[in-house]
C-alpha cells in the first residue's frame, strides 16, 4: 500500500498522521472542508506538509466529490466527523448526517464500486462506551447507567445498575465491555465503526475501528470552544480568566498524546491481513479534570482561579480509561508519553501560535447554548 487518503485530514489527528506517513514515503491525499469551527478562517495546511501531500477541498457529505477522491487509493483513514459530546446533544441531525451518512457513502463505495482499497481505518471514540467498566463486590463487573441531572447525586458518582448503591471501583474498559453511549456523538461513532467493520468484512479487506480516548498534543485546535478541555483551559489560563470545572473536578479521563495515536494508527495501517479489529487507543491511565486544570495553571504561572462549580452537563460520563491489552497483542502498541510531559509539549506549542483567539467569548457562548437547551445545569 502506498496511496493513502485521509478524510478530515486537515484536522488535528489527520495532519499529524499525514506528517508521519509522508516521512515514511507514502503518497498522501487529504480531503477536508476546513470547517470554520475547527479551523477558523484558515484554509491551508501546515507549512511543513502543504507541498508534500495532495489536498482536495471538499465535503464527505457530497457523494460525488467523495467518490471522486476515493479513486485509485490503497487505504482510507476516515477522520471526517463532527466531534464534541455537548454540541451533539442538540445538533442531532447535523451530527447524524456528517458522521453516519458520510460513512454510508464510503461503505457504498467499498461494496459497490471497483476500487483498489485494501484497508480502512475509522476513528471511533471512547464515548461509545458511555460510562466505563466498574467492579461491584456483590455483583462483579457492572456497567452503570448514564447519569442525568435528575438522577445524579451530590458526589456525582455512578451507581450500581443492580442495587443502586455507590460502592463501585472503576476498572480499565476493554473492547468487549458494554456499549451504551450517553451522547448522540457516541451513538454516531458506534454506528460508524460498525458500518466500516461490516463493509470491510464483506469485501475481505482489512478494517480497523480505533476507539481513541481523549487525544491531545501539539496541533490541537485552539479555536473550537465545544470540545477539548486542554485547549479550553489553556486559553482561559492564558487570559488569566476563571477556569470553571464541572461537577467536583474528580471526574476522570484517559488522555492520550497525539504521537502515541499516530504510532498506533500507522501500526494498524501496516497490518495488511484482511482482518477486522476494534481496538482501544489510549494511555491506560485515568487523570482527573482538577489535575489537568492545576497543572495548566501551574505550568503557565497563570493568575486564573479554579472554580469547582458543581455544574452538570447532560451526556457527560464520570470515568473511563482504556484497557490496552488487545491493541498490544494485535499491533504491539505501547504508549510512550506520560501526561505531564505530554501536556507541557502541548502548552509549549500553543505559546508559539499567533492565532489564539484574543478572548474567550466563544467559549462563553457555547456554554450559553447548552444552558438554553437545558443541557447544562448549575
Amino acid at each position: 500500500m502506498n496511496k493513502i487518503l485521509i478524510t478530515g485530514g486537515a484536522g488535528f489527528i489527520g495532519t499529524n498522521v499525514a506528517r508521519a506517513l509522508v516521512a515514511e514515503g507514502y503518497t498522501v491525499t487529504i480531503f477536508d472542508n476546513f470547517l470554520p469551527q475547527i479551523h477558523g478562517t484558515n484554509k491551508t495546511l501546515p507549512d511543513d506538509i502543504k507541498d508534500k501531500v495532495n489536498l482536495v477541498v471538499g465535503d464527505v457529505c457530497n457523494k460525488a466529490d467523495f467518490y471522486n477522491v476515493l479513486k485509485d487509493q490503497d487505504a482510507i483513514i476516515h477522520y471526517a466527523a463532527e466531534t464534541g459530546t455537548g454540541q451533539s446533544m442538540y445538533a442531532v441531525g447535523h451530527y447524524t448526517n456528517v458522521n453516519i451518512q458520510a460513512t454510508a457513502n464510503l461503505c457504498d463505495y467499498i461494496i459497490n464500486e471497483q476500487h483498489t482499497i485494501k484497508s480502512v481505518i475509522v476513528a471511533s471514540s471512547r464515548s461509545i462506551y458511555g460510562e466505563g467498566k466498574y467492579f461491584s463486590k456483590a455483583h462483579g463487573f457492572v456497567y452503570p447507567n448514564s447519569r442525568t441531572y435528575q438522577s445524579v447525586n451530590d458526589s456525582f458518582e455512578v451507581s450500581c445498575p443492580i442495587t443502586g448503591n455507590f460502592n463501585l471501583t472503576v476498572q480499565p474498559t476493554d473492547e468487549s465491555s458494554k456499549i451504551h453511549p450517553s451522547s448522540f456523538y457516541g451513538i454516531t461513532k458506534q454506528v460508524q465503526e460498525q458500518m466500516i467493520i461490516l463493509a470491510t468484512k464483506l469485501k475481505n479487506i482489512s478494517g480497523y475501528a480505533l476507539r481513541y480516548q481523549n487525544v491531545y498534543g501539539p496541533g490541537q485546535s485552539l479555536k473550537n470552544p465545544y470540545t477539548g478541555i486542554l485547549s479550553i483551559f489553556t486559553r482561559l489560563a492564558l487570559q488569566n480568566e476563571e477556569i470553571n470545572i464541572f461537577e467536583d473536578g474528580l471526574e476522570s479521563r484517559d488522555f492520550v498524546h497525539i504521537q502515541d495515536v499516530v504510532a498506533a494508527t500507522i501500526s494498524c495501517l501496516k497490518l495488511d491481513n484482511k482482518q477486522q479489529h476494534v481496538l482501544n487507543v489510549g494511555s491506560g491511565v485515568a487523570i482527573t479534570v482538577i489535575e489537568v486544570a492545576k497543572e495548566i495553571v501551574s505550568y503557565l504561572k497563570s493568575n486564573s482561579t479554579i472554580k469547582i462549580s458543581g455544574a452538570f452537563r447532560e451526556g457527560d460520563i464520570r470515568h473511563n480509561f482504556a484497557d490496552l491489552q488487545l491493541i498490544k497483542k494485535i499491533v504491539g502498541f505501547k504508549p510512550e508519553w506520560g501526561f505531564k510531559d505530554g501536556l507541557h509539549s502541548f502548552i509549549d506549542w500553543a505559546l508559539q501560535q499567533n492565532d489564539i483567539p484574543s478572548d474567550t467569548s466563544d467559549y462563553t457562548k457555547s456554554l450559553g447554548e447548552l444552558k438554553e437547551k437545558g443541557l447544562l445545569n448549575g
